[in-house]
């Protein structure tokens, strides 16, 4: 998500600096004193997380020092510099259960240990700042580093059958299109907590199905339906995972297009990259 938003940002003419692991290191609090304080920003948009899912449940320590504690130092200083911040954040801060879309104010209720500790980032930006964003995303995927589009790409390449969760239902988000927003947020001093997705939701079979059709392998590979107790991951995963946008059209945002167009874009920007 960092590169696309850096892209963007870049593409309005707007100043931007982009920063890395190596760069500023936001579990070690000086460090992120003296890089933010040396850049001075108008804002920050703090893309970082540690979204190992189920490696977390093994490694509860290092996934609250980069999602709660080093987000609470990026906010300690955008409080001390009085500089606007947005979070991104995630639905596994809620429960996961029902059907009914979860909306921004809904009570959280996470289920594992990096939806305890995003929640607990949230807490920490709610608790210091009164100028700041909380988007909430879900089932992202973009240019730069794994997503689900890519690991169902390359199994195609050596399996003619995958197996793929069919009671996990959320909504698939190109980060491209996120960044647009975030480019548009940042600009603005409507602050609060948002959620943010492509708008249409599937279940991740259906997600993966809809994958290969639009990568001409239809025909090739044949995903089965199973059970999330049937995959049996390590982590809890939401069962539901639905997130209304609406609020982004109340404050005078635009709704991300749906994920079926967003994944056609998506792989045809692979595509490009390949050629």
């Amino acid at each position: 998500m960092g590169f696309d938003v850096m892209r963007e940002l870049q593409s309005r003419g707007l100043e931007a600096v982009g920063v890395d692991h190596q760069t500023m290191d936001i579990t070690d609090a000086d460090c992120v004193d003296r890089v933010i304080r040396e850049n001075a920003p108008d804002a920050v948009i703090h893309c970082a997380a540690y979204t190992a899912v189920d490696a977390a449940e093994d490694d509860e320590e290092q996934c609250r020092k980069v999602n709660a504690d080093g987000t609470r130092y990026i906010a300690e200083v955008c409080k001390a510099l009085d500089i606007k911040l947005i979070y991104i954040s995630t639905d596994y801060v809620f429960g996961g259960q029902g059907e009914r879309p979860w909306e921004p104010d809904d009570d959280r209720d996470p289920q594992n240990v990096y939806g305890r500790t995003k929640y607990e980032g949230e807490l920490a930006v709610q608790n210091l700042l009164e100028k700041y964003f909380i988007l909430r995303v879900t089932w992202t995927f973009g240019v730069n580093g794994k997503n689900f589009v890519k690991t169902m790409l390359r199994l195609a390449e050596n399996h003619d059958t995958l197996r793929v969760v069919d009671d996990q239902i959320g909504s698939p988000t190109y980060t491209r299109d996120l960044a647009k927003l975030l480019a548009d947020m940042v600009q603005t001093d409507r602050y609060g907590i948002y959620h943010a997705t492509n708008e249409g939701v599937c279940s991740w079979c259906e997600f993966a199905r809809a994958i290969f059709k639009e990568a001409g392998l239809g025909d090739k590979v044949k995903v089965l339906p199973v059970s999330t107790e049937e995959y049996g991951a390590k982590a809890a995963r939401p069962h539901n995972s639905r997130m209304s946008n609406d609020k982004l059209v109340e404050n005078g945002f635009a709704k991300l297009p749906s994920w079926q167009d967003a994944l056609a874009r998506y792989l045809e920007e692979l595509k490009e990259l390949k050629n």
